[in-house]
């Protein structure tokens, strides 16, 4: 992915993380940290905690951190699912996802909107993933994903969708704008989600 795109990202969502006025920050599917690093260098955040399913890229991370200036006073990441979350990544004020949901199987989606939403449940959801609709601009080929490893890239309406029927089903808001790009008819590379929890009732637990 171009460097201009993945710059413009992580502006988009260290910008909607600091407008939420989270103190505690759990980043999913972080990879080797270049949010995570971000974030530790700015002293409003109590707590950042990463987690990703590749150990390596876990280990990069740890690595990155020993060389940079670290201003929260709590920072944690460990290998994990998303789709099985321990009890301490419950109850987060913010949660992020950067360019994640298109990695997993649409056939175990409803799993990890279960584990995100209504286990881990924070009370702020940012998500950021691929504009199909952009990808003509990028040079992708119309039978192709932007990524070998992408299980599916949604167009701007498609995205809008999913994210009202969560909203509606555990009790959170979106408001979704395009990001990395504002071309008048195919929006920004990326999309991003802002999820905002409105205090209703849980759906039942059918567990």
């Amino acid at each position: 992915m171009t460097s201009w795109l993945h710059e413009e990202r992580l502006h988009a969502v260290e910008d909607a993380v600091r407008a939420t006025g989270a103190a505690r920050i759990l980043d999913l599917g972080c990879g080797d940290g270049d949010l995570l690093v971000r974030l530790a260098g700015n002293p409003r955040y109590d707590e950042i905690f990463g987690v990703d399913l590749c150990p390596d890229a876990i280990g990069r991370l740890r690595r990155r951190l020993n060389t940079c200036d670290v201003r929260v006073p709590k920072i944690g990441f460990r290998t994990g699912s998303m789709f099985d979350p321990a009890a301490d990544m419950a109850g987060f004020d913010c949660a992020v996802l950067i360019e994640t949901i298109e990695h997993v199987d649409p056939a175990r989606l409803s799993a990890l909107e279960r584990a995100l939403f209504h286990d881990m449940r924070p009370e702020t959801v940012v998500i950021t993933t691929p504009n199909a609709e952009f990808n003509t601009l990028l040079g992708v080929p119309a039978h192709r994903y932007r990524h070998p490893g992408h299980q599916f890239e949604w167009s701007r309406a498609r995205f809008r969708e999913w994210c009202a029927r969560v909203g509606r089903f555990y009790g959170y808001k979106a408001m979704v704008t395009d990001i990395a790009g504002c071309h008048p008819d195919l929006g920004g590379a990326s999309q991003m989600a802002v999820f905002h929890g409105t205090g209703t009732a849980l759906p039942p637990d059918t567990g």
